[in-house]
């Protein structure tokens, strides 16, 4: 896309911006550099490079799920102000 094709009004519009003339004119120049950039990117060779989401491998830092020993029920409710049926009584919250 050249840089005469650009309609610079609408673009500012979108943007929100008010623009004089000579501004007009300037955007219009870096649009048409920013749109020439874009151009030459796309005649880089990527049929080798797979599509990713990160530069890196995202890894979880978690520990692997093991079942060992815990608190039993009746030490996790001895100081519990208020219990039923093996469970912590709370008050209400929402009405």
């Amino acid at each position: 896309m050249a840089a005469a094709e650009i309609n610079v009004k609408y673009v500012a519009h979108l943007a929100r911006l008010s623009l004089s003339p000579d501004e007009e004119q300037k955007l219009a120049a870096q649009l048409g550099n920013i749109l020439g950039y874009i151009e030459k990117l796309k005649e880089a060779d990527v049929s080798g490079v797979e599509p990713t989401a990160h530069a890196f491998p995202v890894v979880n830092v978690t520990r692997a799920d093991e079942v060992r020993p815990s608190i039993s029920n009746e030490d996790a409710l001895r100081n519990a102000p208020a219990q039923a049926n093996g469970l912590f009584m709370v008050p209400k919250v929402v009405e």
